[in-house]
């Protein structure tokens, strides 16, 4: 276990080790709680609130399925226009 001072400010240093496991980068931020006399050091990731959408599980499902389509080769198109794409989803059968 790494031994960190606290430093002027009460700022300290994440060792290199724990910021690779955690994948942290400068600029990230952390929640720390108090937990019967321990520190807990959690990285959060922020979200705007306009992708807010994207990491909903019912998204991340259709992204799941539409990653497996496009592996299989499951897919339609390009088109080279709109007439053309509107006669493919006219003859797939959904």
């Amino acid at each position: 276990m790494p031994l960190v001072k606290v430093k002027r400010h009460y700022q300290i240093t994440i060792p290199q080790s724990l910021r690779g496991k955690l994948n942290l980068a400068v600029g990230d931020y952390v929640e720390l709680e108090n937990k019967d006399g321990d520190i807990i050091m959690k990285p959060v990731k922020l979200v705007h609130p306009d992708q807010e959408y994207f990491y909903t599980k019912e998204w991340q499902e259709g992204e799941a399925q539409a990653d497996k389509d496009m592996a299989k080769g499951d897919v339609v198109g390009p088109f080279d226009n709109i007439k053309a794409a509107v006669r493919a989803l006219k003859k797939t059968k959904i």
